[in-house]
């Protein structure tokens, strides 16, 4: 077989993301006469599982044959089908089409399933000599055997290599944070409030990083801090004050008292006005202040700050939901039902109480206040991206948002299987929400890949 013809015998090494073989079936053959999809299509000439690679797409990438000389000589190019989270060749994100050379790696997103390209070339005969009756094998092989058994410096020392994989793929920061708040969290024993305090803050990071990273689009993390602390500071402000009076007094939204006897078509109304409407208005006043101070700066600042597509808005309501659900389960919920207990049965069970409250109430978030906020969050940025219908879109998420909340409000004092079905349909809406809005994100392919979602 001559070296021309052996450049036809090439061939994809499916690899695992450490660049370990995963197996002798992960071999494709590539043929000079016929092009390659790689997606989880059943469809693809390579069919990837769509449970193991949700960040493939469909059809993510293909490999076309290209004849490059009149004596039949042929090499392979790469090409991105547009999908969802990118084709990388080496490490760098793949742009338009590219020519394939021995070794190179494919990578199905930043944190996907990876190929190697190689040519199959026709082995070269081993030199052998003898020596007292022994075989002994070439210099070249006894080079490449003693390659093979050496362990480099950073092999022993990996922490010198990895860069910035360490933080963008090993999740450092969030293993740095949970050494931080454990440590904290055993300097408070003793101090319930602070301990409290910390124990949500953590639990609050987790849910939200959990939502981060199925939106998959970068934020500053101080923006998302002051989205926080701007709810926060809303709750502690007169706004709350004058909300209240518009939303309770003058609107049918007066919350009842646990001595009134309404139905349920009256309670639901009430929440809708007393809850849902109003508190899904006062989350959404920090996002809306961000778009406008957005709007106000210049470039990369604007992009950065502002809303300029409905990830922004989910990224910045979730983050808003975060300071309301802590302002009000440490500032309400917690101290009271503490109070209450310990005053019937001890200290001890009062503070008990108190965290057995204050656990399931912030992870909950994630299909409450974050998911009727992340929802809302959603239309505010498909507003900023259709202008000319912004105000039927920002009327259908408010509304919608609302109804969700006031529903999650109603059925919890009736049913609680009724309260499972709402907080599952809630945690849907935002997941729908997240994938449509990954799907329309005009800067998707710059975006993060994720492992757990993955539009169509």
């Amino acid at each position: 077989m001559t070296g021309n013809n052996a450049r036809h015998n090439a061939f994809l090494r499916l690899v695992s993301s450490n660049g370990v073989t995963s197996g002798s079936e992960s071999r494709y053959s590539l043929l000079p006469t016929k092009e390659m999809v790689i997606g989880r299509d059943p469809i693809c000439q390579v069919v990837l599982d769509a449970m193991m690679y949700r960040m493939v797409s469909r059809r993510h990438a293909v490999v076309r044959p290209l004849s490059v000389s009149p004596d039949s000589r042929f090499s392979w190019v790469i090409c991105d089908l547009n999908s969802a989270n990118g084709t990388f060749l080496n490490g760098q994100l793949l742009q338009g089409s590219q020519e394939l050379h021995h070794g190179d790696r494919i990578s199905l997103g930043a944190d996907g399933p990876q190929f190697i390209f190689e040519y199959e070339f026709p082995s070269q005969p081993t030199v052998m000599t003898l020596n007292q009756g022994k075989t002994l094998p070439s210099a070249k092989n006894r080079q490449l055997a003693s390659q093979q058994d050496s362990v480099s410096f950073t092999q022993l020392f990996p922490i010198i290599s990895t860069g910035k994989d360490l933080t963008r793929k090993a999740y450092l920061v969030p293993g740095i944070l949970t050494v931080v708040f454990v440590v904290l969290m055993f300097a408070t024993v003793g101090n319930p409030q602070a301990n409290q305090l910390i124990v949500g803050s953590y639990i609050a990071f987790a849910a939200y990083y959990f939502v981060y990273q199925l939106c998959g689009k970068p934020k500053p993390w101080w923006v998302l801090i002051a989205m926080a602390l701007s709810t926060t500071l809303i709750l502690l402000s007169p706004i709350l004050d004058f909300l209240i009076f518009v939303f309770r007094v003058i609107l049918p939204g007066s919350l009842p008292s646990s001595q009134d006897s309404i139905t349920f078509t009256e309670l639901l109304v009430r929440m809708f006005f007393g809850a849902g409407l109003m508190e899904e208005l006062l989350k959404a006043l920090p996002v809306l202040g961000a778009y406008f101070i957005g709007n106000s700066l210049p470039s990369p600042w604007r992009e950065r700050i502002g809303v300029w597509e409905p990830l922004d808005g989910i990224l910045l309501g979730t983050a808003s939901a975060v300071g309301f659900t802590l302002l009000e389960t440490l500032g309400q919920y917690v101290p009271v039902i503490t109070q209450n207990v310990t005053q019937q049965s001890g200290v001890g069970a009062g503070q008990l109480v108190g965290l057995q409250l204050l656990i399931p109430r912030i992870l909950g978030s994630v299909a409450g206040h974050m998911a009727y906020s992340g929802y809302l969050g959603y239309f505010i940025g498909l507003a900023v991206l259709k202008p000319l219908m912004s105000w039927q879109i920002l009327s259908v998420g408010y509304l919608s948002a609302s109804a969700l909340h006031a529903l999650w409000n109603a059925t919890g004092s009736i049913n609680a299987l009724l309260l499972v079905v709402v907080g599952v349909l809630s945690y849907a809406f935002l997941m729908a929400a997240i994938l449509k809005a990954r799907a329309l994100s005009p800067t998707r392919s710059q975006n993060f890949a994720t492992r757990f979602l993955e539009p169509k």
